[in-house]
C-alpha cells in the first residue's frame, strides 16, 4: 500500500469518518455534565497539546502570505464549524441539522473547482451527491422524526457546511506549502482556538471543573481530544494532501451511516428496513462520487491553484 498513495488516502478518510461517526457517544455523555462551548474548548485544547508533544518542533513559514491560510482553516474549520453546528442543534431537529450538514461535500467541489485547479465537477459527482443525501433523509427521518423546518437552525447549519467546504479547500492548498501535517493541524488549531476566546465571554462557559477529574469524563474527552482532534485531523488533513478535497469530501456522507450502526452495536437502538434502504442509497452515492470517469486523471497537478491572485494573494 506504500505504493499506492491514493489508496492510503482513501484508507485515512474512511478511518476518519469511522472515529467522527462514533463521536456523538461520547458527547452525548459529556452533555450531563458539559455546556457544547466547554466540550469544544476542552476537547480541542487537549489535541493542541498532543500534537505540540507528539512533533515539539516550531513550524517555521518561508512566506509570511502563507499566514492567511492558517488563520482561514483555523477559524472555518475548528472555530466556526463547530459553534455553527451546535448552535444550530439549538434551533432545528438533530435530523435536519444532519441532513444539511451532509451537503458539504456540494459546496466543496464548488468552491474547490472556483479556487482549485484539478478539482473538476463531474456529472459522476452530482448524482451520488443526491443518491447519498436521499439515502441520508431516509437515515435521518426514520422513527417519529419528521420534517420541521426552522429558518434559523437550518441555515446556522447550512454555513457550517459552507465553512467545513472552506475549510477543505484551504486545507488542500495549505498542503500544496509542504509543511509536515501534524504542524499545520496544530497551528490551524492554534488558531481555532484563539478565536474561541470571544465566544467564551459571549456564551456560556463555566465549566464544573470538579468533573473533569470523573473516570467517564475524563476517557471521553480524551477520546475526543486525541482521538477524534488530534489524529483524525490529521489523517482527514493527510487524506486531502492526497486525494483533494472533493474526493475527501465525500467521505462525509458515512457519518450518518457510521452513526447509525454504531448505535445499533453500542446502544442497541433497532434497524429498520428503511434505514437499511438509506444506508445502501449513501454508499451508492459515495461510490458513485469516487469513481473515475474514463479520462485520463490531470497530469501532473502543476499549479494548484486556478487564480494565483485568489490564493496567493499576488
Amino acid at each position: 500500500m506504500k505504493n499506492n498513495p491514493t489508496a492510503v488516502g482513501h484508507l485515512l478518510a474512511a478511518l476518519t469518518i469511522l472515529v467522527w461517526g462514533t463521536t456523538f457517544i461520547s458527547t452525548k455523555v459529556l452533555l450531563q455534565d458539559f455546556a457544547p462551548l466547554e466540550i469544544l474548548v476542552f476537547r480541542f485544547l487537549l489535541g493542541f497539546v498532543a500534537l505540540l508533544i507528539a512533533y515539539p518542533h516550531r513550524l517555521k513559514i518561508t512566506d509570511r502570505r502563507q499566514e492567511k491560510y492558517f488563520i482561514g482553516a483555523g477559524v472555518c474549520g475548528v472555530t466556526l464549524y463547530f459553534l455553527l453546528e451546535n448552535i444550530a442543534l439549538t434551533y432545528s431537529l438533530a435530523s435536519n441539522v444532519g441532513i444539511i450538514i451532509s451537503v458539504a461535500p456540494f459546496f466543496t467541489a464548488i468552491f474547490a473547482n472556483r479556487f482549485l485547479d484539478g478539482e473538476k465537477l463531474r456529472p459522476r459527482f452530482f448524482i451520488g451527491f443526491a443518491s447519498a443525501i436521499a439515502g441520508i433523509a431516509l437515515i435521518s427521518f426514520n422513527g417519529s422524526e419528521t420534517l420541521r423546518l426552522n429558518p434559523v437552525g437550518d441555515l446556522l447549519a447550512l454555513l457550517a457546511a459552507a465553512v467545513w467546504a472552506v475549510y477543505s479547500v484551504l486545507t488542500k492548498k495549505i498542503s500544496s506549502f509542504q509543511y509536515p501535517t501534524v504542524q499545520t493541524t496544530r497551528r490551524c488549531f492554534f488558531y481555532g482556538l484563539l478565536f474561541m476566546i470571544p465566544a467564551l465571554f459571549l456564551l456560556d462557559f463555566s465549566p464544573a471543573w470538579e468533573k473533569l477529574a470523573q473516570p467517564v469524563n475524563l476517557l471521553n474527552f480524551l477520546y475526543l481530544g486525541l482521538c477524534a482532534s488530534a489524529l483524525c485531523f490529521v489523517t482527514w488533513n493527510s487524506a486531502v494532501k492526497v486525494l483533494g478535497a472533493v474526493k475527501t469530501s465525500v467521505y462525509i456522507y458515512m457519518t450518518p451511516v457510521v452513526t447509525v450502526a454504531m448505535s445499533a452495536v453500542i446502544l442497541h437502538e433497532p434497524v429498520t428496513w428503511l434505514i437499511l434502504l438509506g444506508m445502501a442509497l449513501t454508499l451508492a452515492g459515495l461510490f458513485l462520487s469516487e469513481s473515475r470517469e474514463k479520462k485520463k486523471e490531470q497530469g501532473g497537478q502543476k499549479h494548484e491553484c486556478a487564480k494565483p491572485e485568489v490564493c496567493d494573494g499576488h
